[in-house]
């Protein structure tokens, strides 16, 4: 028996065109104390990132592929196949890198060896929608003489940031930031840059503030004003927005502001033509506002959640959604009086004639730092099997 483990050095969440290292551990788990016929061997390993794309079959129309075959790696075959049993397709994979060749283990001795893969910056985010998902997972691959394959996966995320694919850096190494404390490799550097960059990036697009106002109106008049500061968000952050019914015209009873995602399939991969787009709520406000002049909410966009994206085969976008109950008449409240002896009781009138209506808002919302996002994933960075 060997046991092998597999730990992210740095978490499960990475930018593509990062790089990711993994250490693979194999462990002889019986005791030192054991005769040497208690050795164990391997014949080898290996390791391989891929990216395995899934579509429902109700919404999604895909071509035919090859790779929507039966299982092409039998329990008896010999051909490393990371995504073995897999559902979907593998649209993208790194090659394969091998660990070693045989592998002796004594009682109680343990082997690790060190994974380290740059990370396509023209794939897919990590995404699991209503019609599609886009799943990463690094697959270690290991074999006894004469029995079958054991894989191990690690299943991690990855966000997209657009820009990075084009910036270049700079090629003289004395004026590009780095720390004169620490000695790294020229892969490592370059990684840590791309981080660097990235952070400073979104910094930029999210930090600019600029005032928007937009009237809320409907067919009767003037509802009230909303306001909002930006249309740019990281994940993580949150949308903030005030209302000012003050000036409206027409009295505002109740409203809800719902942050959604639209996930929409690119029109020649649709199952049937004009199928509707999926909505999934992420945060929401709802308040009664009668006779409230200035209101505001703020809902957080979840660090789980995936930043707008587009591929040839589906769209994410994010807006925010209004929903405006309004009066059709003048509210009023109704003064009752009992006896002299008994307070005055203000209470609503018990009938009411209303309108509702919605309005959306488009919003941006770009990824972060994949350490902040590492820090609520629902993947583990050490995973482990026994072969």
């Amino acid at each position: 028996m060997i046991e092998v483990l597999a730990k992210l050095g740095r978490g499960p969440v990475f930018l593509a065109g990062e790089v990711l290292e993994c250490v693979i551990t194999f462990t002889n788990p019986l005791s030192a104390s054991s005769t040497s016929a208690s050795s164990e061997m391997l014949a080898w390993a290996s390791a391989q990132i891929h990216c395995q794309f899934h579509a429902s079959e109700n919404r999604v129309a895909l071509p035919p592929s090859d790779s929507s075959k039966h299982d092409v790696q039998a329990e008896n075959e010999t051909v490393f196949v990371p995504n073995r049993g897999e559902r979907g397709q593998c649209i993208l994979s790194t090659p394969p890198k091998i660990l070693f060749c045989d592998l002796r283990l004594d009682p109680g001795e343990s082997k690790s060896y060190s994974y380290c893969e740059t990370l396509p910056i023209d794939g897919p985010p990590s995404f699991r929608g209503q019609s599609v998902k886009y799943v990463y997972k690094l697959t270690i691959g290991c074999q006894r003489v004469n029995s079958p394959i054991k894989l191990l996966r690690v299943p991690f995320r990855v966000l997209v940031l657009h820009g990075l694919k084009d910036y270049q850096f700079p090629q003289d190494e004395a004026v590009a930031p780095s720390n004169p404390f620490l000695e790294e490799e020229e892969g490592l550097k370059k990684d840590s840059r791309l981080a660097d960059l990235a952070t400073e990036l979104l910094m930029v697009a999210t930090s600019r503030r600029s005032l928007h106002l937009y009237n809320i109106s409907n067919t009767r008049g003037k509802v009230g004003t909303f306001c909002i500061f930006k249309t740019v968000y990281k994940i993580g952050e949150d949308v903030i927005g005030t209302f000012n019914f003050s000036e409206g015209d027409i009295p505002c009873l109740q409203f809800s502001v719902s942050l959604q995602t639209e996930e929409s399939i690119q029109e020649e991969f649709q199952h049937r033509r004009g199928q509707p787009i999926s909505f999934s709520t992420h945060a929401r406000h709802q308040e009664a506002c009668l006779h409230t002049a200035q209101s505001s909410f703020s809902l957080p966009i979840p660090l789980s959640s995936t930043p707008g994206f587009t591929t040839n085969i589906v769209s994410l976008k994010w807006r925010l959604h209004f929903e405006f109950v309004t009066s059709g008449e003048s509210v009023r409240t109704c003064l009752i009086r009992g006896s002299q002896s008994e307070a005055v009781t203000w209470t609503g009138v018990e009938q009411m004639e209303v309108d509702t209506f919605s309005w959306d808002l488009p919003i941006k919302v770009l990824p972060t730092n994949p350490i902040l996002a590492s820090s609520v994933s629902q993947f583990s960075s050490t995973n482990s099997i026994t072969i």
